[in-house]
């Protein structure tokens, strides 16, 4: 792998750069406090692709008016424990947590919540979500779909996002378990951070314009596509297939948002979709109160033990065993609220741009 150059930030002053800029572009502060919390978390937890790194993209579509900065989020549908959100065209980072809290609230009521949410954007990192449910001693889930950049099994086109899909439940006395993946054989932002060093990308991640495999970020971005979980058939490919069709039909038909290739763009230099089937992209939440199923310290308790089974199970050779889902983010997340944040240093150039224009300073 390349070697590239990056320079360590503490979590805080990059929060308060992504606040400050938020409220540049008329986010009211409350908005702007909770938008960067999801920011911050992602960086904090080693998902480098869905922190500041996405700020360019944010600060694109505010600015170019394709997000509007104060919406008037509405319930459009609801019963005791469902609901249809439209989040009127807002920071999925904002309308997204006030979706997942609405689901929290029912399910608190009345032993789950769902929650479909429309007329949404970009909504950070799936696990964000799953851990304010733990917070509040639930099971969470959460599932986004995205602009098309995923090929459909033995498709050469985009017609699918990376959809990714998370949910979390809470130990005892072990760390919970936090499940938060792409149905992708890889997040996009992977891609983009392969570009942006210069590396090339794994194998199975991607094709180019053609539909012939590539290892170059550049080929997929310049008109290819990602590839599905599994990547080929017989690598089981079919099931991310099917898993990305799953959470875009939760996330799209359900709520009334766009689904597969009609999905709208998260940057400026991004296809549009020639002809919309709904209102911006969707999410999906999820809660569930653990004693309307059983005792909440014995499930709790089983939990632990499940942990502790699988952290016994023996090694492969030349690896330390297996992890527990949620493992690498909460090792990262350990070091870097001492150590600081690293940023590759084609991240912390378009932070300052995005300084020299707004006029707020970065370093």
């Amino acid at each position: 792998m390349t070697e590239v150059q990056s320079k360590i930030f503490p979590i805080e002053r990059l929060r308060e750069f992504c606040i400050r800029v938020f409220l540049h572009f008329g986010v009211p502060n409350s908005d702007a406090d909770q938008a960067a919390d999801v920011l911050a978390c992602a960086d904090l937890r080693g998902v480098d692709s869905h922190g500041v790194a996405r700020m360019c993209s944010y600060c694109g579509m505010l600015s170019e008016g394709h997000i509007n900065p104060k919406p008037k989020i509405k319930i459009v549908r609801s019963t005791a424990s469902t609901a249809t959100v439209d989040g009127d065209n807002g920071l999925g980072l904002v309308v997204g947590p006030q979706a997942n809290r609405i689901a929290m609230d029912m399910a608190e009521k009345c032993g789950s919540g769902w929650v479909s949410l429309c007329n949404t954007n970009h909504f950070g990192i799936a696990g964000y979500y799953v851990l304010k449910a733990l917070e509040r001693d639930l099971i969470g889930w959460a599932m986004t779909n995205s602009t098309k950049l995923v090929a459909p099994l033995w498709g050469a086109e985009r017609m699918l996002g990376t959809n990714p899909i998370a949910i979390a439940f809470p130990g005892k006395e072990e760390p919970p378990i936090v499940i938060d993946m792409a149905t992708s054989a890889a997040a996009y932002g992977k891609i983009e951070l392969a570009r942006r060093r210069g590396e090339p990308i794994p194998e199975g991640w991607a094709i180019d314009r053609q539909g012939r495999r590539t290892r170059n970020p550049n080929e997929m971005i310049d008109g290819g596509a990602m590839l599905p979980l599994g990547s080929e058939r017989e690598r089981g490919g079919h099931k991310g297939y099917a898993l990305a069709m799953m959470v875009d039909i939760l996330c799209g038909p359900l709520s009334g948002a766009n689904w597969g290739p009609f999905a709208p763009p998260f940057a400026l230099r991004q296809e549009i979709p020639k002809r919309s089937v709904g209102k911006g992209i969707g999410h999906f939440f999820g809660a569930m109160r653990i004693d309307g199923f059983m005792d909440a310290d014995e499930f709790k308790r089983q939990i632990d033990e499940y942990i502790r089974v699988f952290r016994a199970t023996k090694p492969a050779p030349g690896t330390r065993g297996p992890l527990i889902p949620g493992d690498p983010e909460r090792e990262a997340e350990q070091v870097r609220r001492k150590k600081g944040v690293p940023l590759i240093l084609p991240v912390v150039e378009e932070l300052r741009v995005i300084s020299q224009k707004t006029g707020i300073p970065f370093e």
